[in-house]
């Protein structure tokens, strides 16, 4: 049984209504004052951080959705293990950008994502700190507070500026990640910008600021919403490789389009996977 394009809309609804509650308790914990803590004592943990701020926002956001649609699984970074190939599934990140947080920088949001079967059906990204949306809806476009976005319509690389991400690891991944970085310098892009968002970074490709976007390691959480958003507004999305892209722990390359197979080729050229 399809879903429909009212269902749809009812999800998004959904997902905006956790969202803004979530974002509701990040402002809150932020203002207050929130502990953060490393996942490792050491390692590659040491850099991945968590807070009480994402563990009672992911709470939060779960409670809305399992309330509105009962019998969804849900997956989300901190404590939802929901199947990834489930038939209906929202996919959860509570708090995107946590370094960002951490050093109270105002740029890292909620991802909320619905996928069935999956494929991604809704997808939802919100800064509370900036009261930025980001949503889109398979077949219905993307959106920026309310306003239609599309990629945009450069056809080479020495046009645009690229988004890149690092992982936590600082050995093999990190030296892949600068030397894909010295390559597209090669290229005469316009600058490179790393802003510690990958959900955030995903929409500034479907809004047309990035050409491209790439990271070495990305979990579905931090991809689930963004990668719907371009989609919808006209880019692609695959692995570093130009693979499919899985719903797992996943190389990712975000692009325009026009530009995909140029960034591939380098990022390919480096990948470790």
């Amino acid at each position: 049984m399809e879903v429909s394009p009212d269902d749809l809309e009812a999800h998004l609804l959904t997902a905006r209504k956790a969202a803004q509650q979530a974002g509701e308790i990040l402002m809150r914990y932020l203002h207050e004052g929130v502990e953060i803590r490393s996942k490792a004592d050491s390692g590659e943990g040491a850099y991945d951080l968590v807070s009480d701020a994402d563990l009672h926002a992911e709470q939060q956001i779960a409670k809305v959705l399992r309330e509105a649609t009962p019998g969804y699984e849900l997956l989300g970074e901190e404590t939802l293990d929901g199947a990834a190939d489930a038939e209906h599934l929202w996919v959860i990140d509570p708090l995107d950008g946590t370094n960002n947080y951490a050093h109270r920088l105002p740029h890292f949001a909620v991802s909320i994502a619905y996928y069935r079967n999956g494929k991604p059906l809704v997808g939802l990204v919100y800064n509370p700190a900036r009261q930025d949306w980001y949503s889109a809806i398979a077949g219905g476009g993307a959106f920026h507070n309310g306003e239609r976005v599309q990629v945009n319509a450069a056809q080479q690389l020495s046009q645009v500026l690229i988004g890149c991400g690092f992982y936590y690891d600082r050995g093999a991944m990190m030296r892949s990640t600068l030397a894909a970085i010295a390559d597209l310098f090669e290229t005469h892009i316009h600058g490179i910008r790393r802003f510690g968002t990958a959900s955030l970074d995903l929409c500034q490709v479907g809004a047309g600021h990035f050409g491209g976007f790439f990271e070495y390691q990305l979990s579905p959480w931090d991809f689930a919403a963004g990668r719907l958003f371009v989609e919808e507004a006209g880019g692609r999305v695959t692995t570093a490789g130009g693979e499919e892209l899985p719903m797992a722990k996943t190389s990712l390359v975000a692009s325009n389009g026009q530009l995909h197979d140029a960034i591939v080729e380098i990022t390919k050229r480096h990948w470790q996977g």
